[in-house]
């Protein structure tokens, strides 16, 4: 794949990742119509408008929560991958489902204002001085304001355009508009006596997206000690047979990038672990079709050269490996992108 600008490239994944989504959502749309009223206190029966608001409010946040877990998932499990490729599909339809919630509101509870709806909106409440009253509609107001920019520049065009570590800071806002969401939810609808089930829900939701990502980053920092120099400055990998067929590990070196050491048909090749793409960890990620496949968008690197297959132009750092009694060896040492390097097997001199 490229960073250039072209077409979005449907195919049988994409197909299938987008239609288990949208019944994912009408699913949980339905259920949650049928049984909110359910929760209701006696007397106090739920209007069909603010059922229908708060299943579509309540869907964007949760479909928010699970966007957030999909990365530390990944890096603690490699059965989750599968579910990083078109996670930017799923960014797009939480942004249409908070899209709906949001015109919900402004028609039920904004529509018959003597003034304009948005107006009314963000001037109905001011009680910014008392923490029980505050304005939570301003944090739902600010995060989707952040969902919406970053569905609109998620397509791989505003990547080149913007250049790649603009794009990333962007996209980073993602945390602000779920730090966002949550204040949202917390200072306003788990307000209502009936939202007891919100509350647990969305209390979980919060300390789960938390959980895994210090528990990833626990894992990463441990994993990011830089590996052991033998005398001649090559860092030891660790035994051949730690390295999956299909799979590779990271290396951290000490002041310089990460190295990703893939196993291909029996023998090791090493390349830079930052995609061009994201720099996504192309270490946690495997071999496809003959090629190291990024976990994050599948962009693809031949192992031996790193570059991407034709037509594409994308190429990384490449590394030399060597053997000795079973052990890896790394030389710390780049080659310029795209300089092939003989993969190796076991059995060869020690460096």
């Amino acid at each position: 794949m490229s960073v250039a600008y072209r077409p979005v490239q449907w195919n049988r994944n994409k197909l299938l990742y987008d239609a288990v989504l949208a019944a994912a959502i009408a699913a949980y749309v339905l259920i949650f119509i049928h049984v909110a009223p359910g929760f209701a206190p006696p007397g106090q029966p739920l209007d069909e408008p603010t059922i229908r608001m708060r299943a579509f409010g309540d869907c964007a946040f949760l479909m928010l929560s699970a966007i957030l877990c999909i990365g530390p998932l990944a890096r603690l499990d490699a059965r989750f991958l599968p579910l990083l490729y078109n996670r930017r599909h799923f960014g797009v339809a939480a942004c249409v489902v908070a899209l709906t919630h949001a015109s919900h509101v402004l028609s039920w509870y904004f529509g018959f204002s003597h003034v304009d709806p948005y107006v009314a909106l963000l001037s109905a409440n001011t009680g910014y001085a008392d923490l029980a009253g505050f304005p939570f509609e301003i944090f739902g107001v600010a995060a989707l304001t952040a969902l919406c920019v970053l569905a609109a520049t998620s397509h791989d065009f505003w990547l080149a355009f913007l250049t790649p570590p603009v794009w990333k800071a962007i996209h980073m806002s993602i945390y602000a508009a779920y730090a966002s969401v949550a204040a949202h939810v917390a200072l306003g609808a788990m307000r209502a006596p009936y939202n007891g089930p919100l509350a647990i829900v969305a209390g979980a939701a919060v300390v789960c997206v938390a959980a895994l990502h210090l528990w990833a980053a626990r894992r990463g920092a441990a994993a990011d000690m830089p590996a052991t120099a033998n005398p001649d400055g090559w860092l030891l990998v660790g035994p051949a047979t730690s390295i999956a067929e299909g799979r590779g590990i990271v290396v951290a070196v000490a002041g310089a990038e990460s190295v990703a050491v893939f196993r291909h048909g029996g023998k090791f090749s090493a390349i830079a672990n930052a995609c061009a793409h994201q720099n996504g960890p192309l270490g946690e990620g495997r071999i496809i079709d003959g090629c190291v496949t990024c976990p994050w968008h599948g962009f693809q690197y031949r192992p031996e050269d790193g570059r991407a297959p034709p037509p594409f132009t994308e190429k990384l750092a490449t590394y030399r490996l060597n053997i000795a009694d079973g052990q890896i060896y790394l030389d710390p040492r780049p080659n310029p992108p795209g300089t092939y390097v003989e993969p190796i097997v076991c059995g060869e001199a020690a460096p």
